[in-house]
C-alpha cells in the first residue's frame, strides 16, 4: 500500500508525485530476530489442558486404529494366500485371461474374508481395551492382556466354551508378547 506524505499536489509532474511516495513494508515494525521465527515446539499442542495429561488415544481413535490395522493386515495376508491358491488352480489349457481371472478371484475372495475377520478382531480388542481403561481408570499392561483374553474368548464364543477358552488364552499370550516386545524396543533400541 502506498501513501502520500504532505498535502496533495495537483499541478506536478509524474516524477514529483513518485518522489513523495514510499512502498509499504510489512516487516518494518517487526523487531524479532529471524532465527526465532521458525523455532517450533517439538511437543504436541493441546486445545484443552486435560488433554495433555492423557498420553494415549481416545476410544474413537483407538477403535479406528485397531480396526483399520486389522483389516489392512488381514486383507494383505488374505490376498497373498489367495494369490498362491489362484496360481495353484491354473490349468494348462487356460488362456492368459482365464489365468489372470483365477488369480484375481482367489486374491479378492481370500483377502475379503481374512480382512473382515481381522477387522472384527481389532474392533473387539479396541472396544474391550477402551472399556478396561475407563473401568480401571489406569492405562497399563493389564488392560491390554485382559482385552486380548476377552477378544479371543468373544471371537470364538459361538464354537463352545472350550474353543473360547483356548482362543482367549491365545489372545492374551499374543497381546502379552506384543506389549513386552514394544517395551523391549523402547528400552533397548535407540531412536
Amino acid at each position: 500500500m502506498a501513501y502520500q506524505s504532505g498535502a496533495p499536489k495537483h499541478n506536478t509532474s509524474h516524477d514529483d508525485s513518485e518522489s513523495n511516495r514510499r512502498l509499504y513494508n510489512p516487516y518494518q515494525d517487526l523487531q524479532v530476530p529471524i532465527q526465532t521465527l521458525y523455532k517450533l515446539p517439538t511437543s504436541p499442542e493441546y486445545l484443552f489442558p486435560e488433554e495433555s495429561h492423557a498420553q494415549r488415544r481416545s476410544w474413537g481413535e483407538n477403535l479406528t486404529y485397531y480396526t483399520g490395522i486389522g483389516y489392512l493386515a488381514g486383507s494383505s495376508a488374505g490376498a497373498a494366500k489367495g494369490f498362491v491358491s489362484g496360481v495353484k488352480s491354473i490349468e494348462p489349457t487356460d488362456t492368459l485371461k482365464l489365468k489372470i481371472n483365477r488369480i484375481l478371484n482367489g486374491s479378492g475372495q481370500a483377502g475379503r474374508q481374512i480382512g473382515n475377520r481381522c477387522g472384527i478382531i481389532g474392533l473387539l480388542y479396541a472396544g474391550l481395551e477402551s472399556g478396561m481403561v475407563a473401568y480401571r481408570d489406569s492405562d497399563d499392561v493389564i488392560n491390554s492382556v485382559v482385552a486380548g483374553l476377552g477378544t479371543g474368548a468373544l471371537y470364538k464364543a459361538a464354537a463352545g466354551p472350550r474353543s473360547a477358552a483356548v482362543a482367549g488364552a491365545i489372545g492374551g499370550v499374543l497381546v502379552g508378547l506384543a506389549v513386552a516386545g514394544k517395551q523391549a524396543l523402547k528400552r533397548y533400541v535407540p531412536i
